[in-house]
């Protein structure tokens, strides 16, 4: 099982519980005025800039729908040259799957094209800035960059972070490619306008899922090798007993010596064991545990507790290093996931 399955599942009935309560959020927008606009595409921590190249007349008509807090879809059409400035760094990664019409994103090293039958990935982070040029329609979709690493967290059993380096295109003609559009397609169709998702809670997060795994599996980026390997074998009795004590015992001030009695084998052959089957050491396991949980507070948080307390709860001392190491694990500040 891995880290953040210990930290959000207790089996299946808390997953159960959390697709009954999850919430859809339908937003539907139209007009001509680039401020408008500039307000609809923009987010709390990302704000976005947008205006009508040369004054010209422009229109849109957009259609968001969330699911839950870290993925929404959206069918969006544009008329007109319309030029979009990002003022700050977003923290979701964001794929585009055109129907109609040419736009192109300024790209951390060169211009990333955007055309019919060719999708678009744009890690968070990765774009500054777009030119669309109308007609143009695209279904979107919005991923929180911490819910990507956590599927990979899950595929793997063991920590990832940093950037997961998509190939920035989609081939949407045939394979994969073509069953990532026809699925946020049926996503979008099935949630907006109170459609029959919103009223199967379980289905609806099984399609976004469906899409995250699609994308890691089938596009090309930095663990596609690694994920066409063999799955490894399951871990020994003395890693999962490992694994256990450290999650009752998470807030706790352990050491390595008092995990490997509770593991019953030595230092030397718990450590061998959690680089063979989780490819880390006990201790980096436990730091991720105690870090996914200052993650779930921070995202709980009524903002009444500050993020030294939080913490400080975790074990977390040098803050400094605690907001740099969150930063690299969730792709973003503890300040912002408090802000949300």
């Amino acid at each position: 099982m891995s880290v953040s399955s210990h930290i959000y599942n207790n089996g299946g009935l808390t997953r159960q519980l959390a697709t009954q309560s999850m919430s859809f959020r339908e937003t539907a927008h139209s007009g001509t005025n680039p401020d408008a606009l500039s307000e609809i595409l923009s987010t709390p921590n990302s704000p976005i800039k947008v205006v009508a190249e040369g004054n010209m007349p422009i229109a849109y008509r957009c259609n968001f729908v969330s699911v839950g807090e870290e993925v929404t879809v959206a069918d969006c059409t544009y008329e007109g040259t319309i030029l979009i400035r990002r003022e700050a760094i977003n923290d979701r990664m964001i794929v585009f799957l055109p129907m109609e019409g040419n736009a192109f994103f300024d790209g951390m090293r060169e211009q990333i094209y955007s055309v019919p039958a060719r999708g678009t990935i744009l890690e968070a982070g990765r774009a500054a800035g777009a030119r669309l040029f109308g007609p143009r329609r695209h279904f979107g979709l919005f991923v929180d960059q911490a819910k990507i690493t956590s599927h990979l967290t899950q595929m793997f059993e063991r920590t990832i972070s940093g950037d997961i380096d998509f190939h920035p295109h989609i081939d949407l003609t045939t394979g994969p490619g073509l069953v990532l559009q026809q699925l946020v397609s049926s996503l979008h169709r099935g949630l907006s306008g109170n459609g029959p998702l919103q009223r199967s809670p379980l289905a609806a997060s099984s399609l976004c899922d469906a899409a995250i795994y699609l994308l890691l599996e089938a596009c090309p980026n930095r663990y596609s090798n690694e994920l066409a390997l063999t799955a490894p074998t399951p871990a020994p009795r003395h890693v999962k007993w490992a694994i256990d004590f450290m999650q009752e015992r998470i807030a706790e001030p352990i050491s390595l010596n008092d995990i490997a009695m509770a593991a019953k084998v030595s230092v030397r052959t718990l450590q061998q064991g959690f680089r063979q089957f989780r490819n880390t050491t006990p201790m980096a396991y436990l730091q991720e545990l105690r870090m996914a949980a200052a993650h779930r507070d921070l995202l709980e948080s009524d903002a009444k507790q500050g993020i030294a307390d939080v913490a400080l709860r975790w074990g977390f001392t040098h803050l400094g290093r605690f907001a740099a190491e969150y930063r690299k694990r969730f792709g973003q500040l503890p300040s912002q996931t408090l802000k949300r």
